[in-house]
């Protein structure tokens, strides 16, 4: 019974090490609009309740402001800042590249000299979009 247990044992953290291994597979572009979308609502909930925080601490401190001691001068209250309305982050869309794939070569092919052959013209692409409000991680 006891060697029953430990194979058990050994193949459940096999299959624990071999689902930790796994790699998954790169976000879509609507994943990542979706992560930064959750990321700017969550940073915007923590401004607010940190505004709320601030609301508290003033309304105990002009209470406590209110009843100073003999020879205490007044506490001054720095004022709070409001977070304001939620505003999603705005999103740069790229278009997708329409430039071919480079194909594979066997052998390097030597170019022909003809009279009529211009040179192509380098087609510029698009810079990677980043999304400016996306917060760095820590």
């Amino acid at each position: 019974m006891k060697r029953i247990t430990q194979v058990t044992i050994v193949f459940c953290l096999s299959f624990i090490i071999c689902f930790a291994n796994a790699k998954l597979p790169a976000p879509t572009p609507e994943a990542k609009e979706a992560a930064a979308l959750a990321a700017a609502k969550t940073a915007h909930g923590n401004k607010v309740a940190d505004y709320q925080l601030c609301m508290a601490q003033d309304k105990v401190a002009r209470t406590y402001a209110t009843r100073p001691k003999a020879g205490e001068k007044p506490v001054e209250v720095p004022a709070c800042k409001d977070p304001g309305k939620f505003e999603p982050p705005v999103v740069v869309a790229v278009a997708p590249s329409t430039a071919p794939a480079p194909a594979a070569t066997a052998a390097p092919v030597a170019p022909q000299a003809t009279p009529q052959a211009a040179p192509q013209a380098a087609t510029p692409t698009p810079p990677a979009a980043t999304s400016a409000a996306a917060p760095a991680k820590k």
